[in-house]
């Protein structure tokens, strides 16, 4: 029986994996991240604190659970913070990663690592594997650090680079539409920045080619979003139209309006066809996305 250990359980990425392996038998897996109890503690499923930032548990951990793959969901993501905690994200982000690496290497196990489109510039989207990074922010250099750590380890390795990943979970951090739903629900207005361009992803395609990953033996790098290219004023308009929310109170900005922390990559995206040939991913629109996470809005009583 191959056994996973996942990093980050009790964010949205883990959440969705911890779901979508809960129903296969064949598979032992052990549910960890830095807080002290699971979401899911009542589907009796294994669960133990770690911080991945912590050497010695992590060497502890890893050599008594012995997993076949490590995939790692723990990661410092809110971009303005980590360019003001730079010590902070630089442990999580990058430390940890390498502290995974080391262990991995004593029992033989592979690493999933999840990364950013924001360790690219913004200047010539959409991104091809092979593309040249090229980080403005801290948060984005924190993140190809941890890649280049896993690029010259001696371990197999697989590293899925994603794009504002959106989706339903318990206490998760607000995601971009859900915060667009809330604010909107509230009856708030909201300015939402029109030349920041991407393609959202939906935590389920993310987690789709993450267990596909594992289950082909797969290694390198793969780019993993929505099948659809759009600014965050339009993603925040079709958060509006699924969840039949007013659309006028979202107003339109730009970037240097914000007077934001950390710099953006403006126009990013990403050239899919190595995940959909080789993982057959099928990425989701967004308002396929959306539709999805108002089913699982409204299945926790949320709406």
């Amino acid at each position: 029986m191959k056994r996973i250990l996942i990093c980050g359980a009790n964010g949205l990425l883990g959440q969705r994996l911890a779901l979508m392996l809960s129903s296969q038998t064949e598979y032992e897996v052990l549910h960890t991240s830095h807080h002290r109890s699971f979401v899911f503690d009542n589907r009796l499923l294994d669960y133990t604190q770690l911080d991945i930032t912590r050497k010695s548990d992590v060497k502890s951990l890893v050599s008594s659970f012995h997993p076949d793959v490590i995939m790692n969901a723990a990661a410092a993501t809110n971009v303005d913070w980590c360019e003001t905690h730079r010590e902070e994200a630089w442990k999580v982000n990058v430390v940890g990663v390498e502290h995974l690496i080391e262990a991995a290497r004593k029992v033989g196990a592979r690493l999933i690592h999840v990364s950013t489109d924001y360790v690219f510039d913004g200047k010539s989207g959409p991104y091809k594997e092979d593309d040249r990074p090229n980080p403005l922010s801290y948060y984005g250099k924190s993140k190809l650090a941890a890649e280049n750590a896993l690029r010259i380890s001696d371990i197999p390795y697989a590293i899925v680079r994603t794009i504002v990943v959106y989706g339903a979970g318990i206490n998760v951090k607000e995601n971009f539409p859900l915060w667009v739903f809330n604010s909107l629900r509230a009856g708030k207005r909201i300015r939402c920045v029109e030349d920041q361009i991407s393609n959202p992803t939906s935590v389920n395609d993310l987690a789709f080619a993450v267990l596909k990953i594992f289950e082909l033996n797969k290694t390198g790098i793969y780019h993993v979003c929505g099948s659809e290219r759009l600014s965050r004023y339009e993603f925040a308009r079709r958060v509006a139209e699924v969840f039949e929310l007013d659309p006028e109170l979202i107003e339109r900005a730009r970037t240097s309006d914000l007077q934001q922390i950390a710099p953006r990559p403006m126009v990013t995206g990403f050239i899919t066809l190595k995940a959909e040939s080789e993982l057959h991913l099928k990425p989701m629109d967004t308002r396929q996305g959306l539709t999805l996470m108002k089913r699982e809005l409204h299945s926790t009583r949320k709406l």
